[in-house]
């Protein structure tokens, strides 16, 4: 299947370059580009990508509350597609405040076009961009400058949860992936995607992203540990 994808940028050149890039691959489709947030939201809202490329800093509405009026429609918009958020910085507070939104993860505008590439494809399937050393890095800075956790309400949702649930969510949150979860656990692949499941269900997270920001928040995790 061939994923949609909108490029939302105050830059000119940024938008030119990765839309150029992407389109170069047969099974992304580049459906358009905005160079401020209100534009893309519109243009989100018109042509239904599967995927919005969102800078964090721009003119007239800034990323996060694009990604925000985006992932949280009002009434009648029933579209909601993935956001992967674009920084230029190492530590961007707002690219934190958009996964708590439900971005799918963040990249950084200087990263090598493969993985641009990789992660419009990680995100379009479902997956959340967490992987990488960098963001493990990064997640924890973000948990690093919030309040101490709230642990009450928080330990309670993870009460319900089994023991090998908790250790899948604790290993979502230090960044391994599907496969290093089930070499580290000795399980199947499968059998970890199926707990993954089961715990964003149970905790009613729309994807891993905001699983590993439930994970800080709720003290399962310690910030900076395992990175």
């Amino acid at each position: 299947m061939t994923t949609r994808v909108i490029i939302v940028d105050d830059q000119a050149m940024v938008r030119a370059g990765f839309a150029a890039l992407l389109a170069a691959q047969s099974d992304i489709d580049v459906v358009g580009d905005a160079p401020d947030g209100v534009q893309g939201v519109e243009l989100s809202r018109r042509t239904h990508p599967d995927v919005v490329l969102m800078d964090v800093r721009m003119p007239e509405m800034d990323g996060l509350e694009a990604a925000r009026q985006l992932l949280s429609p009002p009434p009648g918009v029933t579209h909601r597609p993935k956001v992967l958020m674009l920084t230029t910085f190492d530590v961007d507070d707002y690219v934190y405040e958009a996964l708590r939104a439900g971005a799918s993860g963040f990249l950084l505008k200087d990263a090598p076009p493969a993985d641009l590439i990789s992660a419009v494809r990680v995100v379009a399937a479902g997956e959340a961009l967490l992987a990488p050393s960098v963001t493990r890095r990064l997640i924890a800075d973000f948990a690093r400058q919030r309040p101490a956790p709230r642990k009450d309400r928080a330990s309670l949702r993870l009460n319900g949860l089994t023991p090998r649930e908790t250790e899948v969510l604790e290993l979502i949150a230090r960044g391994l992936s599907n496969q290093e979860i089930a070499e580290a656990l000795i399980l199947a692949e499968q059998t970890v995607k199926t707990h993954i499941g089961r715990v964003l269900a149970k905790l009613e997270l729309r994807d891993r992203a905001q699983a590993v920001i439930f994970a800080y928040e709720s003290g399962l995790v310690a910030p900076g540990s395992g990175s």
